[in-house]
This record gives structure tokens, C-alpha cells and sequence, in this order.
């Protein structure tokens, strides 16, 4: 299974939801290029793009069961939905394990157990810190508090505390 074939369930999962596709892609770039840079090891780098593509795959669940997208309802939802489509894709069970983990905790700052998991959490805050137009305090504190890779607080720098 490669990250295209994801991304293409995804975009079918989604049902075309401009600003979902537009958010995973986005926050698929950021993860990518930090574990390149970063010098992850292919199989790391592999199972971060996956989950990249698909965090937040709870969010029609949470907002179908609660009519809210909340983190903790993405973050109880999601592993379900991400190992369903996972496994139907044929992706291994190592990586769908991971994945699922990753996808069930990526709205958790406190419980960061590797690398590919601060790299996603990096992607996704720089992706929707953006989107949300955060504050240069709410910025500088994510920088201080959660921020550990140096290409992740490089590109936090540049694009986001110019």
C-alpha cells in the first residue's frame, strides 16, 4: 500500500469535503518534508505519512455521534475508522497499529511516545494554526511547550512568527 492509495480513500472517505482534503494534504506536506529533513528511517516515514493522511479520519463519526469534531471525539473515533480503511487497503497490521495509535492521540500533547508522533502533532499545529489565525502568543507558546524537531520549529518560525 503506498500514501497515494490513502490519500485516494481518504478523498472517497471525505466524499469530496474540500476543506478536509485540503487540510490532510496539507498537513501530509508539513509531516513529509520534517521527517525527510529530519532523517527518518523509511519505515517510520512511511507509517508518519500514512497517519498524516488520515488523523482526522474521526471527524464525520464525531460530528455523526456528538455534532461536534472536538479532539477527544476524533481521538476516540478515529482509530476504529482509520483500521477499517487501513486494512482494506492491505496495509500491514504493524503500521495499521501504529497509525491507529497515532490517529488516537494526535490531539494529545502530553503522551508523545516517538517521533512520528511529534512530527504529527508539529504538522498538524502549523497547519491549523494558520487556518485558525492563532495569535503570536498562542504560536509562541505551542513553540515553547510542544515544538522538539528542529525542522518543525524552523518552519514554525519562518512561516508563522516572521
Amino acid at each position: 500500500m503506498n500514501t497515494g492509495s490513502a490519500v485516494s480513500a481518504m478523498v472517497d472517505y471525505l466524499h469530496g469535503n474540500l476543506h478536509e482534503v485540503e487540510h490532510l494534504l496539507k498537513v501530509y506536506g508539513y509531516a513529509k518534508a520534517i521527517g525527510e529533513l529530519e532523517g527518518l528511517d523509511p519505515r517510520t516515514q512511511r507509517t508518519l505519512e500514512i497517519a498524516a493522511v488520515v488523523h482526522d479520519i474521526g471527524i464525520p463519526r464525531a460530528l455523526e455521534k456528538y455534532g461536534s469534531d472536538a479532539g477527544p471525539y476524533q481521538e476516540e473515533l478515529g482509530p476504529a475508522e482509520a483500521r477499517a480503511l487501513l486494512e482494506k487497503l492491505g496495509c500491514d497490521g504493524e503500521t495499521v497499529d501504529r497509525v491507529c495509535h497515532l490517529v488516537g492521540h494526535h490531539h494529545s500533547y502530553d503522551q508523545v511516545d516517538g517521533v512520528d508522533y511529534q512530527i504529527l502533532l508539529e504538522a498538524d499545529f502549523l497547519v491549523n494554526a494558520s487556518h485558525n489565525h492563532l495569535s503570536r502568543e498562542a504560536v509562541e507558546a505551542a513553540r515553547k511547550h510542544f515544538f522538539r524537531t528542529e525542522t518543525g520549529l524552523r518552519f514554525l518560525d519562518t512561516c508563522l512568527l516572521k
